[in-house]
């Protein structure tokens, strides 16, 4: 490899580095992939998305055994929980997954370095090996996906042992009897659903006055109260949190709430959930002239740096931090690189937090509308009203929720709470890239019975109140 140039070489394998490889492989390019870690596929694949859905998918079984089977006429005399078992398959998921994309690697005829990657200049990437030694990459383009790493607070250290991150909350083996969560984003309700369904008392503290406050207000409303109904479980929310101390084996953790009273809550394990931060450190970017913003690297809206031949994508850049959301970028900056005019809608990337029921949100919130001067409509239909639902394992918790332009119909936004939501989605991403009206998702004949129809009579809902279910 010493003579060879590529011409593009991808820095990180997740889901926007791998993704931007192989659509690169596909357009005739000779490509490399750079990787610190010993695996391929990133957080997301390994510490991530992946692993923490396997839990989330256990947990929620065992909820259903323990609380759910006996009125389906299913009768479990004993049940007993393997956490030990829950995290060998989890392990075991990860594993298939990741071997997945290296023979994805193959498959695309992409060479694979393994190492830590940083400039020495705009076309010279040094690889850094465990062991020390190194080696040079020589490429014409580069292509920038190193993601992400948990974020703490000021004063707040991730001890890995008692006040841990998301990557040690995925390998627990013993459960906590009271795992406090700072933060209530995505990661952190996530985890609090897994741990919080199989036995552990979960107490989360969030800055914000709602749980998932990037998304419709109303979804973390209806979140608390679900999460509330079948767990041992409190939010704490307008609470900021001040310092943390370990004592006798357990963690303190004091905060300050909406009256400026001191708060403390004490427990076996604090999982540190304020959210991430890019992964830039160590790039050697000042050997090429980037410079960032609060970790971010500036692009342009071709996601170009302000070195002509060096892209970046996903977390490192503006925007959601969403493994989709780099994957998209990945195969755009592919599709630019090749001379293409490839086209993203950032307004119709969803986003989906794994908890149960599900939660899924694309486009405008209501809040966003109220406060840009939207004159908009609202329809809404709770799965109480589904018979799907309510034939289904109890899963009649939440609603959809569409937002409409009050004057051309236009659908500006969906919000699901409920069953299948991370599914269900998909019909709001549509309609907004198709720039789609609700009667449009009205008139659509939807199956029977089926969780999608609630869609339809939420469609309905926001056109002249059509609704018939309800």
């Amino acid at each position: 490899m010493a003579n060879t140039t590529f011409d593009v070489t991808v820095i990180g394998s997740g889901p926007g580095g791998y993704v931007a490889a192989i659509r690169c492989a596909q357009l005739g390019m000779k490509v490399a992939i750079i990787e610190k870690y010993p695996t391929l596929g990133g957080t997301c694949l390994n510490v991530g998305c992946i692993p923490s859905k396997a839990l989330l998918d256990s947990s929620e079984h065992y909820h259903q055994a323990v609380h759910q089977f006996a009125e389906h006429g299913i009768k479990v005399p004993t049940v007993e929980l393997d956490l030990p078992q829950m995290i060998k398959r989890k392990a075991g998921v990860v594993e298939k997954t990741t071997s997945g994309v290296a023979y994805l690697m193959k498959k695309n005829k992409i060479t694979v370095f393994q190492g830590f990657g940083s400039f020495v200049d705009a076309n010279t990437i040094k690889v850094t090996k465990d062991d020390g030694s190194s080696e040079e990459v020589k490429t014409q383009k580069v292509i920038i996906a190193t993601g992400s790493k948990p974020a703490s607070l000021p004063g707040i250290e991730i001890d890995k042992k008692h006040i841990i991150s998301s990557t040690e909350a995925l390998e627990l083996t013993e459960l906590p009897k009271h795992m406090i969560v700072i933060g209530g984003g995505v990661i952190g309700v996530e985890m609090a659903s897994v741990f919080g369904r199989i036995g552990s008392k979960i107490t989360v503290l969030e800055y914000a006055d709602k749980l998932i406050p990037s998304m419709d207000g109303a979804l973390g409303k209806e979140l608390a109260k679900s999460m509330k109904k079948e767990m041992d479980f409190t939010a704490l929310t307008s609470h900021k949190v001040t310092g943390s101390e370990v004592k006798d084996g357990k963690v303190i953790i004091t905060a300050e709430n909406k009256k400026g009273e001191t708060v403390t809550v004490e427990g076996d394990v604090c999982l540190m959930a304020v959210g991430r931060r890019p992964y830039t450190d160590n790039l050697g970017l000042e050997n090429i002239g980037i410079e960032t913003d609060r970790g971010r690297i500036p692009v342009s809206d071709q996601l170009q740096t302000s070195v002509p031949n060096i892209y970046a994508i996903g977390d490192v850049v503006r925007g959601a931090m969403l493994a989709h959301k780099a994957s998209e970028e990945g195969v755009f900056v592919a599709e630019v690189i090749a001379g293409q005019h490839p086209h993203i809608n950032y307004r119709a990337i969803p986003g989906v937090v794994y908890t149960w029921p599900e939660v899924a949100s694309v486009g405008y919130t209501e809040e966003e509308l109220k406060a840009n001067g939207t004159k908009y409509k609202v329809g809404n239909f709770p799965f109480k009203a589904s018979g799907r639902a309510r034939a289904s394992m109890d899963d009649s918790f939440g609603f959809v929720k569409i937002l409409a332009d009050k004057e051309t119909d236009e659908m500006l936004g969906m919000h699901i709470i409920g069953p299948r939501a991370a599914d269900m989605i998909m019909e709001g991403v549509m309609g907004l890239e198709f720039r789609a009206s609700a009667e449009d998702l009205a008139i659509f004949s939807h199956p029977h019975p089926t969780f999608s129809e609630s869609v339809k009579e939420a469609a309905m809902g926001a056109t002249a109140n059509r609704v018939i279910h309800m």
